[in-house]
């Protein structure tokens, strides 16, 4: 998969070098390329933002330089992505969806937003999703994209060493996922449910199925089957 972001802070996805993400790149299974948004501008000051018609606190980011910005990294087939809070809600299954494609371009906000002819202008050669990471303010786009990159990337084939554990994680089946435990079996008087040391395989099957449902119910009961 190929990975373009465009943002004012390129330093931020340093990270990206880093843990699974960074040994995917280096394997060549993932390619992220991080372009500076100022780089697309023409004066000296580099602007990249401007007071908004109609009034109003705040600066909204100008349509040239992204404009720019998109032209050079948008191809046929690209899906681009812009963090907003008028997005649909970012969930597994959407992260699942991303993780199929071949070409994603994350375009990070700051300020009062991305001028809408930006979104506009987008729609005309590529997919365009605007998608929110929950009911709650980030100062820019930058947080969201990293969350969203990080939970895309892990599901690309090759990136997790055990893709079985994928499917067993929060979210795969609709409900929260079961308690883990390790060794030593009694750690400062708690011990292990004896079921998991048990050897029934049926029976620690049939356990985590119910404390993903009880911790789904206590938790997020919106999740819960209606049958249940």
């Amino acid at each position: 998969m190929r990975i373009d972001i465009v943002t004012i802070f390129p330093e931020f996805f340093g990270v990206l070098d880093v843990s699974l993400l960074g040994r995917a790149r280096e394997k060549g299974i993932l390619d992220v390329a991080v372009h500076d948004l100022r780089d697309f501008t023409h004066d000296r000051h580099r602007t990249v933002d401007d007071t908004p018609y109609g009034g109003g606190a705040g600066m909204v980011m100008r349509p040239e330089p992204w404009g720019e910005a998109l032209d050079a990294t948008v191809r046929p087939g690209s899906i681009v992505v812009f963090p907003s809070q008028a997005g649909e809600r970012f969930t597994q299954a959407i992260a699942r969806e991303l993780a199929a494609e071949q070409h994603l371009v994350f375009g990070c906000g700051r300020y009062e937003g991305i001028d809408q002819r930006v979104i506009d202008y987008a729609s005309t050669t590529a997919t365009v999703r605007e998608i929110s990471l929950g009911d709650y303010v980030l100062n820019g786009g930058e947080v969201a994209v990293m969350a969203m990159i990080e939970a895309v990337g892990r599901l690309i084939p090759g990136v997790i060493g055990n893709a079985a554990s994928l499917d067993e994680e929060s979210h795969e089946d609709g409900l929260l996922e079961y308690p883990s435990y390790t060794k030593p079996a009694e750690w400062r008087g708690l011990v292990v449910p004896p079921v998991l040391v048990s050897g029934n395989h049926g029976a620690i099957a049939a356990w985590r199925h119910e404390q993903q449902l009880a911790r789904t119910r206590l938790v997020r009961p919106d999740l819960m089957p209606s049958d249940s």
